[in-house]
């Protein structure tokens, strides 16, 4: 064999072996590549997932804060009828606890303190004076408990907020996964 092509063929052969290994690092690192990828899809899919779990827990939670809200006001309403009933009620006692004094005092002038139309009164004006303290009661307790179904109120109100900027948030989370999926599956 002349020199010539003994060089020939040892050119040939590492040309031929440089190909074959340039081939092979192209393949490994497009597997590497495309495990990568498969990752990221996986990984955005399950944060996807997540986060439509989270704001329809959040949407839950809005839902539920309604209902507290509306019950809290209808019970408000109530209290605030019952208030009005109650105040008109003690108006009324008071109305006649006036009269039943003005009506002892000629009584009292006409047939004398100890006469049976003047003890008669006095029981009424008991009987009225004691409705009277309570209608003031009811009142009372129908405004604390109005005071209380006003801060359940407000506080429902600041957990609805809460909640729906939380829906939010996860919203644009489920968005910005969406866009990242979308990346990672075309490479824009």
């Amino acid at each position: 064999m002349k020199i010539e092509t003994f060089i020939r063929h040892c050119m040939t052969g590492t040309a031929l072996a440089g190909l074959l290994a340039t081939g092979a690092w192209a393949q490994s690192s497009g597997t590497s590549s495309s495990s990568t990828q498969s990752t990221d899809v996986q990984r955005d899919r399950k944060d996807l997932h997540q986060d439509r779990q989270d704001r329809n827990a959040d949407q839950r939670d809005i839902n539920h804060d309604r209902r507290d809200l509306n019950n809290d006001r209808a019970d408000r309403n109530a209290d605030n009828r019952d208030i009005r009933h109650d105040q008109r009620d003690i108006n009324h006692d008071k109305t006649d606890v006036s009269n039943d004094k003005s009506q002892l005092a000629k009584d009292n002038a006409q047939y004398g303190k100890g006469s049976a139309q003047s003890q008669a009164e006095r029981k009424d004006l008991r009987h009225d004076q004691r409705d009277l303290n309570h209608d003031r009661t009811d009142r009372n307790k129908d405004v604390s408990s109005r005071n209380a179904d006003q801060r359940d109120i407000n506080h429902d109100r600041r957990d609805l907020n809460k909640d729906r900027a939380d829906r939010n948030k996860d919203q644009r989370d489920i968005n910005k996964d969406k866009k990242d999926l979308h990346k990672d599956k075309h490479g824009k």
